[in-house]
């Protein structure tokens, strides 16, 4: 099968599956959703916000949070993995939002990807989900299944977001963002997966493909615990 043809199936099955698809961070604004995301790095959406609602009644905007300060904001954060870097970044792109664009977040690629903190999947997530720009983020999530559905050989991030780009339409790449996300959290485990009976791997697989995780799967149950 055709890449294109295989990954016209999954979109079918993706929407069908995921008809509506909220963002999973919590945000109020441009300038939130920036923060979150950037927070969001090595770290669970749900962690995120438990800690945002606290930091955003405190600083709800750059200004804000540059009055802060990088302890307070740390202090805040704490329990997210990364604090002390994620805190001098957010207290750095504040700044540099009041010093650079007026207080706004900017609603440029390069622009984002200037500011503290905010690396190019940081400004894709920001350009689709809070701009509607047409953008293919990939995480973990979606490089992982990329691979496995075969989509794209999966030897680089870049690589992924290349190949993700082509065979998917324009339209549809900020939806399947969110929904390669979510099935990939709900339905396709990065562990102990069996391909054969997921409802996307069982027939984006291939034979190969399946039969390598089984026998990786295989090897991690017989591996002895440590005591």
């Amino acid at each position: 099968m055709r890449r294109v043809d295989k990954a016209a199936r999954i979109s079918a099955q993706l929407e069908a599956l995921y008809p509506d698809v909220p963002i999973p961070l919590v945000h109020s604004d441009s300038f939130t959703f920036l923060v979150a995301v950037v927070l969001s790095a090595q770290t669970t959406d749900k962690k995120v916000n438990e800690v945002t609602p606290v930091l955003f009644r405190r600083a709800p905007g750059p200004t804000e949070m540059v009055a802060l300060g990088i302890d307070v904001i740390r202090e805040i954060i704490r329990e997210i993995g990364l604090a002390p870097q994620k805190a001098k970044a957010l207290d750095g792109l504040s700044r540099q939002l009041l010093e650079r664009h007026g207080g706004e977040v900017p609603r440029t690629f390069e622009a984002l990807e200037a500011l503290s903190g905010v690396g190019h999947k940081t400004a894709s997530v920001v350009m689709s989900q809070a701009f509607g720009w047409p953008a293919f983020p990939v995480d973990t999530h979606i490089h992982r299944l990329a691979a496995r559905w075969g989509l794209s050989d999966g030897g680089s991030v870049g690589r992924t977001e290349r190949d993700l780009k082509k065979v998917f339409p324009r339209e549809r790449w900020n939806r399947l963002h969110l929904q390669i996300i979510f099935f990939g959290r709900e339905h396709c485990h990065a562990l102990y997966h069996e391909l054969a009976d997921c409802s996307i791997c069982s027939w984006a697989s291939t034979k190969k493909r399946i039969e390598l995780e089984r026998r990786v799967n295989k090897n991690r149950r017989s591996r002895p615990r440590a005591e």
